[in-house]
């Protein structure tokens, strides 16, 4: 092999070998035992695996920054196109450099310590809040929340492309559909204040009192019962005595209200 020949085949390897096993247990005896050479070869091209992973690492990183950065960067395109287009790209990434994604999303090497893949999102991230905002002004959203919503796109999108990259019971053009009518259909029917429904401290403050009404009313229901039950069981006689008294009760306290 030519020299360029031998350090491209050292990078084939060493996408594989980190794609399969990450960084840190990966060796530079297993890389030079992988490619028939010795370890000096290793070092002499790459200064060891951490030269290896960071050329690797940059490869990757500059075809997926492509691919993202074109599939955003239409600024004719309908909103919803470009969250189609950015969804199909990606996936498209995935199915085409399978390893190169698995070594971007693995954990980075502690030489690494900006990590490269996160400090690509980010990047992402603003391209995406740039959008997002100029659709929060035509729906009155307020542009404070743009951040987390665009945080939120891309690591549900990134995370569903993971367990894709390992389960593709579906298509990249079903799962893209998928995920922008996740993404779409809720950034369409945002509120513009949103509340939790169920758990935050006042619906449990409502659900509290409905709790303490409905057992008054049961207590006042049960009350009812028994004494609907007790009036079955007396005899005619005692029923009688007891309204007659009653209404004895009532004429005497009627009698005293008007004294």
């Amino acid at each position: 092999m030519t020299s360029y020949q031998r350090r491209e085949q050292l990078i084939e390897i060493g996408r594989s070998l980190f794609a399969a096993k990450g960084f840190e247990a990966v060796s530079v005896e297993e890389i030079a035992s992988t490619a028939k050479v010795s370890k000096p070869i290793v070092y002499e091209h790459f200064g060891g695996k951490e030269g290896l992973y960071a050329v690797v690492v940059d490869r990757e990183m500059r075809a997926l920054t492509d691919v993202l950065i074109n599939a955003l960067s239409d600024p004719k395109a309908h909103p919803r196109q470009i969250v189609e287009r950015t969804a199909l790209a990606l996936l498209t990434y995935v199915e085409e450099n399978a390893e190169g994604f698995r070594v971007l999303t693995r954990d980075s090497p502690k030489t690494d310590p900006s990590n490269s893949f996160n400090s690509l999102l980010g990047d992402v991230a603003v391209r995406v809040e740039d959008i997002l905002t100029e659709a929060f002004k035509r729906q009155h959203l307020p542009a404070k929340s743009v951040p987390y919503y665009a945080q939120m796109l891309i690591g549900m999108t990134v995370y569903t492309c993971q367990y894709w990259a390992d389960q593709r019971k579906l298509s990249k053009e079903q799962l893209a559909a998928h995920i922008v009518n996740l993404a779409w259909y809720g950034l369409s029917r945002m509120e513009a204040k949103p509340e939790l429904r169920y758990e935050s401290e006042k619906a449990m403050r409502d659900a509290e009192k409905q709790a303490a009404r409905e057992a008054k009313e049961n207590a006042k229901r049960e009350k009812q019962e028994k004494k609907a039950s007790k009036s079955q069981d007396k005899s005619p006689a005692e029923t009688e005595n007891d309204e007659t008294d009653e209404a004895i009760a009532t004429e005497s306290q009627e009698q005293n209200n008007s004294i």
